[in-house]
């Protein structure tokens, strides 16, 4: 089965897809679909192949994505960030390392916490299903509700909140 069908024509021609999505690597990969979403190269390179705007142009769908389609994405990164070949990432999740700029005199009263990326077996934003969604969002109602002290809360989902707590939400805002 053709999942990505024949070398399309990439509207984007100065991206970075246009330089590294090659006719070669394109038949090698078209047909490869990524095991937590079925994320195909195709699907990845949609904006840069639609628009004619795009600098990068590409997106992964999952984890899978970037080593399904690493002859395409390897050297794209590396060029996009200036990196070459074998850097190397580093974390350090020390909070003791963490420097704050909030002014006490003014403290936060609300955060919106973002969940983008890096939660094993979850498909990225461009290729999460529906049903991986809501996981995602139950893991992290999960996680919310063993915040303690002044990180506890209440977690507000976007759908299903009456309107007047929403309003109230905007209004302390």
């Amino acid at each position: 089965i053709k999942m990505s069908g024949d070398f399309p024509t990439i509207k984007s021609t100065h991206s970075l897809v246009a330089k590294h999505v090659t006719k070669e690597k394109w038949d090698k990969l078209k047909d490869i679909q990524t095991k937590t979403c079925g994320f195909t190269l195709a699907k990845a390179c949609a904006c840069a192949i639609e628009f004619d705007n795009q600098h990068c142009g590409i997106y992964a769908g999952d984890w899978d994505s970037y080593k399904d389609f690493a002859i395409v994405f390897d050297p794209l990164i590396q060029e996009y960030h200036g990196i070459s070949a074998d850097a190397k990432h580093t974390s350090d999740m020390d909070p003791t390392k963490v420097n704050g700029n909030i002014n006490p005199e003014v403290p936060v009263h609300s955060t919106r916490i973002r969940v983008g990326r890096n939660i094993d077996g979850f498909g990225l934003s461009p290729g999460i299903t529906k049903d991986q969604r809501i996981g995602v969002e139950n893991l992290m109602k999960k996680a919310f509700a063993n915040l303690t002290g002044d990180l506890a809360g209440t977690y507000y989902p976007l759908t299903g909140m009456e309107e007047k707590v929403r309003q109230q939400l905007v209004d302390d805002q």
